[in-house]
């Protein structure tokens, strides 16, 4: 598909409930230059209402010949008040991370524009190295920059699911923005931690390395992931940059919907302080 900057874009989207979970609270947006992952936490059905409401309030970006920063902060705002208004069971309020790319321009010049609040990760593969541009919002991730847990000790860690920011928190989440030039052939992985908590960034990088179609990779790491316990609820993203200003085929999105147990929910730490968890 082509974008209004004269980018042609390919991807490709699965999302799944993972092998132990009732219900899917992640959701997502795919579609023309904005693609986006949210990943709903709160109980019951409010984590998924989050996530569509977070996802609903984006979607009109979609519509603009041109993103900004700007565009996105309102549209953030929105998503803010909506999950919040959101009605849940005392002692437990209703929350998201948000993380994707939208096709933006800087003085007529295409790029990326990386977003991100949360635990949910939006990775870069470029020339064949598969980096994270998203940072963590999460207790983990504060101990592993403060030198006080590696990153594989945070796999394993009793509050890795504890995030920092959320859309939906009392105090309005701080976005991380990045800007990242665009070059054919760019690949993009947006995910919830259900694949991440699954499977290393080294398996990752070896099926989008090996898979060429989008939709074909997004599927088989939804499926490795379930396989390898599906613990969560589990989407992905992949975005190709197949040229500047010359036609592709276009793109494609294949939602897999899914109905399991609790033991990996992601929660906002101040949610987790109401409850009384605190380490």
């Amino acid at each position: 598909m082509s974008t209004e900057t004269g980018v042609h874009l390919s991807w490709g989207a699965c999302s799944h409930r993972g092998a132990r979970r009732t219900l899917n609270e992640d959701a997502f947006l795919a579609g023309r230059s904005v693609f986006f992952v949210a990943d709903g936490m709160g109980g019951h059905e409010a984590g998924e209402v989050a996530s569509s409401t977070a996802i609903d309030a984006l979607r009109p970006l979609g519509a603009q010949a041109a993103v900004s920063p700007e565009d996105i902060r309102v549209r953030l705002a929105e998503a803010q008040d909506g999950v919040r208004a959101i009605s849940t069971a005392p002692g437990r309020g209703a929350g998201t991370t948000i993380t994707g790319v939208v096709v933006a321009e800087q003085e007529g010049v295409p790029y990326w524009l990386v977003v991100n609040v949360g635990d949910s990760r939006t990775y870069h593969l470029s020339d064949g190295v598969l980096e994270q541009v998203s940072v963590d919002h999460s207790e983990v991730q504060e101990l592993i920059d403060a030198g006080l847990l590696t990153a594989a000790q945070a796999q394993v860690h009793p509050r890795r699911h504890v995030v920092t920011r959320a859309l939906g928190s009392a105090l309005a989440p701080q976005a991380d923005y990045w800007y990242i030039p665009i070059r054919t052939q760019d690949r993009f992985l947006i995910c919830s931690d259900g694949l991440t908590g699954e499977l290393s960034d080294g398996r990752i990088s070896e099926i989008l390395l090996a898979q060429h179609d989008p939709q074909h990779a997004a599927e088989l790491l939804v499926n490795e992931a379930i396989t390898a316990g599906g613990r969560d609820n589990i989407t992905v993203l992949v975005i190709d940059a197949t040229g500047l200003r010359q036609d592709t085929d276009g793109g494609s999105t294949t939602p897999r919907d899914g109905d399991g147990l609790a033991d990996e929910d992601t929660l906002p730490r101040e949610i987790q302080l109401q409850m009384g968890d605190v380490s």
